[in-house]
């Protein structure tokens, strides 16, 4: 299994770029720029990536079909991808009715078939041919002027049960969501139908002192529990749906209920300890399929730590990723 790091756009650009360059001399063979709005924007952090490492794939991951045309997201990768040539992954996901429409006033309506169509028109534009569409979403009587050196891999954000379809029909690979269970790591992997490299999210916190780093991932666990709910996600991995409701409700009420957050869950559906805890949480997730384990961005007082374990984790005598 490869290790990822997962960049965010809280981050100044600057400290991303060499967080990424330390990674890599790590050990870390994938590193992918979330875009979360409304922070810094994903494609402009990359251009700096690429041009700062050497030898990681590097993802954007992921984007909308909505705040950019799919014919400006091909343009912008295929400039990528000549700056990193055989490195470049392109992320799409369907966003989300809060940022989209509450926020931005952009209507949220049949999202999978908007991410289908997108996805369609930005292949066609990579591939260097002119692309004529007229969908529900798009239409589009327009070309690349160049032609682009490749068609550039393209992961589907998903986590239900029709974007996982979705996937294995239309994508090279899948990107889950954090909090990614072993046992819902299967379930989506199935739900593909096809054998996609698989990446996805993970929360993690590697420190010597193991009851702090799993301290350290109580709050963010249950924010993001709240964030998904009764969902496949939480579901396929064994939550009660009495639970994922009140987890629901305190994120709605803007207090995550960290008080429910027990050392169940925290195996459950983060990776965290000492290092050979982490090892041994990062071959649970190995062995239900993931390809690619991507660590969530912990900030600065986490990052070293994550350097650690992925030194362990790809040395010859070391971890089994």
């Amino acid at each position: 299994m490869r290790l990822g790091l997962m960049l965010s756009g809280a981050r100044r650009a600057p400290d991303a770029v060499d967080v990424a360059t330390r990674a890599e001399a790590a050990g870390i063979s994938d590193i992918w720029i979330s875009e979360d709005y409304f922070e810094r924007g994903a494609m402009g952090v990359a251009g700096a990536v690429v041009t700062a490492t050497r030898t990681a794939r590097v993802g954007i991951g992921v984007v909308n079909p909505w705040t950019r045309h799919p014919m400006v997201t091909a343009m912008e990768v295929a400039g990528l991808d000549e700056l990193a040539p055989g490195r470049l992954v392109l992320g799409m996901g369907a966003s989300n009715r809060v940022w989209m429409q509450d926020r931005c006033g952009i209507p949220f309506q049949a999202p999978l078939q908007a991410v289908d169509e997108s996805v369609a028109i930005i292949r066609t534009a990579l591939a260097g041919q002119p692309v004529a569409v007229s969908g529900r979403h798009f239409t589009v009587d327009a070309g690349l002027s160049f032609t682009p050196d490749r068609t550039v891999p393209i992961y589907l954000g998903a986590k239900g049960e029709r974007a996982l379809a979705m996937a294995g029909r239309i994508a090279d690979g899948a990107l889950l969501s954090l909090l990614s269970a072993p046992g819902y790591v299967s379930w989506a992997r199935e739900r593909c139908g096809a054998p996609l490299d698989t990446a996805a999210y993970v929360l993690v916190s590697c420190t010597d002192d193991g009851r702090a780093a799993r301290d350290a991932v109580r709050r963010p666990l249950a924010f993001y529990l709240g964030v998904h709910g009764q969902h496949d996600i939480t579901s396929v991995a064994g939550l009660d749906p009495e639970l994922a409701a009140r987890f629901r409700a305190g994120w709605l009420a803007g207090q995550p209920s960290v008080e429910l957050v027990d050392d169940r869950l925290i195996d459950t559906f983060a990776v965290a300890g000492n290092v050979d805890d982490c090892l041994a949480g990062l071959g649970r997730l190995e062995d239900a399929g993931l390809d690619c384990a991507v660590l969530r961005d912990p900030g600065d007082e986490g990052v070293e730590g994550l350097f650690a374990l992925a030194a362990a984790a790809t040395r010859p005598a070391g971890g089994r990723p």
